[in-house]
């Protein structure tokens, strides 16, 4: 289908975690990495286990793609270099939540502080996805309207079903860790811009949060570009993945802006949205998932392409269609990295081992794009 509207322009952050390569232990080697980094597409994260990617936006899914394989490129040249593997997932099997170091940062020390066991804790890594809306109040609007959606693409992502050297039985504890922040989770309806702002000012005056960045929630209107930002998806290993979640999650605000233009009024119950993420946190693609139209449960593959084919006409419109269709039928084939990573562990019982898997397939980067890139 050909379109006489602009494809909205869509850019990712890969957030990445830094693991020794004898040890497989998460490492606080940020410093040394970010210093032969280029300042302009990498930066840190709270945890010097981290760094994180900035693509630039594009309005092409391939284009996407490439800038993201050239990024990891870039990241594993460098930690190859200073004996460091880099990790795209949710959370990775083997570290200490007691030797890891806050990066050097007033506001990430300030937030050590007030929320001690909680940020010490932080040891995830996230894909965020960022649509292009221009104008802030519909920003807003659709930042709620988008919520019943997401659990499908969590689901999509989920890469961390280990913690601290354990299996917690979930295929994305990360979902768990991050939502005992004050402000994460759906964000409810807001009637403009000023409204969510004014929202936003009584959180920092009540000192639960310090600034505006701390505003966690699953999907937000951005703080510093004209954007609908996704924040739910863990970190995933196969870039094939997150271009994936990007061209639905750029199909999904292209439709719920005109359903906001149509009806400006509409509202989301947020209780059935916390409790179908949880669902998906839990079961990943290997169970069932919520139906966000039915609200009953439903194998996790039919939610998945039901919400595809949902999403035809705009995926179409973008001409995303034949590769995002074709890449969710091949996710759903090989199973989320979760419990891919159960599969590494079940041959010889060694952590070691998952986490080598992690690294090999975050280096690879992607298979079906990868002849593009």
């Amino acid at each position: 289908m050909t379109s006489s509207k602009p494809a909205i322009a869509v850019g990712v952050e890969e957030e990445f975690h830094i693991v020794d390569s004898g040890t497989r232990h998460l490492v606080s080697r940020s410093g040394a990495l970010l210093d032969k980094l280029p300042k302009e597409r990498f930066t840190q994260e709270l945890q010097r286990s981290a760094v994180e990617a900035n693509s630039k936006p594009f309005t092409s899914l391939e284009d996407l793609a490439r800038d993201l394989v050239a990024l990891r490129g870039t990241l594993t040249d460098v930690a190859d270099g200073l004996g460091v593997g880099i990790v795209a997932a949710g959370s990775v099997p083997l570290g200490d939540a007691d030797t890891m170091k806050v990066s050097p940062d007033p506001r990430y020390e300030q937030m050590l502080d007030d929320y001690q066991l909680l940020t010490r804790e932080q040891l995830i890594c996230g894909t965020q996805v960022h649509a292009e809306v221009a104008d802030r109040d519909l920003a807003v609007l659709v930042s709620h309207l988008v919520t019943p959606w997401l659990p499908p693409l969590l689901a999509l992502s989920c890469s961390s079903p280990y913690w601290l050297g354990a299996d917690t039985g979930y295929a994305s504890y990360r979902t768990m860790v991050w939502q005992r922040w004050p402000t994460s989770g759906p964000m409810g309806r807001y009637g403009s811009a000023a409204d969510y702002e004014r929202m936003v000012d009584d959180l920092v005056r009540s000192g639960v949060i310090s600034d505006p960045g701390m505003i966690y929630f699953d999907v937000r209107p951005s703080a510093h570009v004209p954007t609908v930002e996704l924040r739910v998806c863990d970190a995933c290993p196969r870039v094939d993945d997150i271009v994936l979640i990007a061209g639905l999650f750029r199909a999904l605000v292209a439709r719920e802006l005109e359903h906001a233009r149509r009806d400006p009024e509409r509202e989301v119950q947020l209780e059935p949205v916390r409790a179908a993420a949880w669902q998906a946190a839990r079961s990943g693609l290997e169970g069932e998932l919520v139906d966000p139209r039915e609200g009953t449960p439903a194998p996790a593959g039919e939610v998945v392409l039901r919400l595809v084919d949902d999403l035809r006409p705009y995926l179409e419109e973008a001409g995303d269609w034949d590769l995002v269709s074709g890449l969710a039928r091949e996710a759903l084939a090989r199973g989320s990295s979760a419990e891919r990573q159960r599969r590494v562990l079940d041959r010889r019982g060694r952590m070691e081992d998952v986490v080598d898997f992690l690294v090999a397939e975050t280096r690879a980067g992607t298979a079906a794009l990868k002849a593009g890139a």
